[in-house]
């Protein structure tokens, strides 16, 4: 059965970092960059011309910034997936970039095996959070009380908010059973119920009532 080639734009102003990336990339049987640019403005077009599967962001750069660039993209090219690689692990960015409708935000300082993750889980319509910013970022430290009333009159049960909690960090059913040692269909259960009552669809929406939560604002 034939793959099907992920085609990815990068974009940063360091020749350096693009290389690096496109040795990651290319290094894949199922990825290969289609396109490089070294600014916001220039990522826009050769976007827009090539119309690639996913594009690899840097959060700063001269002029327009990256955030700028993912608004304008997500727009534009609906479906576009926007993989954000930069060194700012504050919680600000996190959220604009996540708000502006980018769907995985990975760290400078990440391995390749985790820039790789990242695009496939976007890829399948997750999204991703590099773990270094999801352990400070997202985790709570318990100050939302369970079962209390999270908005539009519905409550969820300390498990079902927990489970919430851990798909919104990138989470799979598997790995979260692991974690929470109980079966994957009780974790699956629980979301479905969960998911159900907040009407929600996918993951993408778990992530963004986190931040309407504030739960990205908890440390």
């Amino acid at each position: 059965m034939e793959t099907t080639t992920l085609r990815i734009v990068l974009v940063d102003d360091h020749a350096l970092m693009r290389e690096g990336l496109r040795m990651i990339v290319n290094a894949q049987s199922n990825m290969q960059v289609v396109g490089e640019a070294a600014d916001a403005v220039a990522a826009i077009a050769l976007t827009e011309e090539l119309k690639p599967d996913v594009v690899i962001m840097d959060a700063s750069m001269p002029g327009p910034s990256g955030l700028e660039a993912t608004q304008r993209l997500v727009r534009t090219l609906p479906g576009i997936k926007v993989l954000v690689v930069t060194r700012h692990a504050e919680r600000p960015f996190v959220q604009r970039f996540l708000q502006s409708g980018a769907s995985g935000y990975v760290l400078k300082r990440s391995t390749s095996d985790e820039v790789v993750r990242a695009i496939n889980r976007i890829v399948a319509g997750q999204i991703y959070l590099d773990p270094a910013i999801t352990e400070t970022v997202i985790e709570s430290a318990g100050t939302h009380r369970a079962g209390t009333d999270l908005g539009g009159g519905t409550s969820l049960s300390q498990r079902e908010e927990e489970i919430l909690r851990l798909i919104a960090r990138g989470l799979l059913s598997k790995e979260i059973a692991s974690r929470l040692d109980i079966s994957i269909k009780t974790v699956d259960t629980h979301k479905t119920n969960a998911m159900n009552k907040l009407d929600m669809t996918s993951r993408a929406d778990v992530v963004r009532y986190a931040l309407l939560q504030g739960w990205l604002d908890e440390v």
